[in-house]
């Protein structure tokens, strides 16, 4: 993994911004009720954002163990969503759903994020393109402690309601 990810949350801790200086989390992420799963937002730059989870047994997927670390992909995924989302809004432009195409190397240091965890989940962009596919190096930690780390695909389609019709159309005719 990236050095970079590393460099970029350190030199950006979540105590240096107010939290009244950062956009709710809810304006960023296009999802709807209980499937936001982020708590809030810890910083967002140009190239890179944070974003923070306190895992309870009222937690979406909370099993007697805690979170499968599995849902930590989408955990990263909506950290990067809410980075799509800043940067959208800083052009002027409206917040876009995005889609997870995949990661490659995720790698869970635990089976479970324990009950009582606060987890800060780090976005840092690697390579985006002009065609809406992005990659990002993106952690999961509690404190110091490293829990999981990928490197996260995504695509944000120009058009999304064009994109979802030809998928649509082109379903049809399979």
């Amino acid at each position: 993994m990236s050095e970079a990810i590393n460099n970029a949350m350190d030199s950006h801790p979540a105590t240096t911004t107010p939290d009244s200086a950062l956009p709710d989390i809810h304006s960023l992420v296009p999802h709807s009720g209980s499937m936001l799963l982020l708590d809030r937002l810890l910083h967002v730059d140009s190239e890179s954002a944070s974003a923070e989870v306190c895992i309870t047994p009222d937690t979406l997927f909370a099993s007697d163990e805690g979170v499968g670390s599995w849902v930590g992909i989408e955990y990263m995924a909506q950290t990067i969503a809410a980075y799509g989302g800043h940067q959208a809004r800083q052009a002027g432009r409206p917040v876009k759903i995005g889609f997870l195409l995949g990661s490659r190397r995720y790698e869970a240091m635990c089976g479970h994020f324990a009950f009582g965890s606060v987890l800060q989940i780090g976005a840092v962009r690697a390579l985006q393109g002009e065609n809406g596919l992005g990659a990002f190096e993106c952690t999961i930690r509690d404190g110091d402690q490293l829990l999981a780390k990928a490197t996260v695909t995504v695509f944000q389609p120009p058009n999304v309601d064009e994109f979802l019709q030809e998928i649509a159309i082109k379903g049809e005719y399979e």
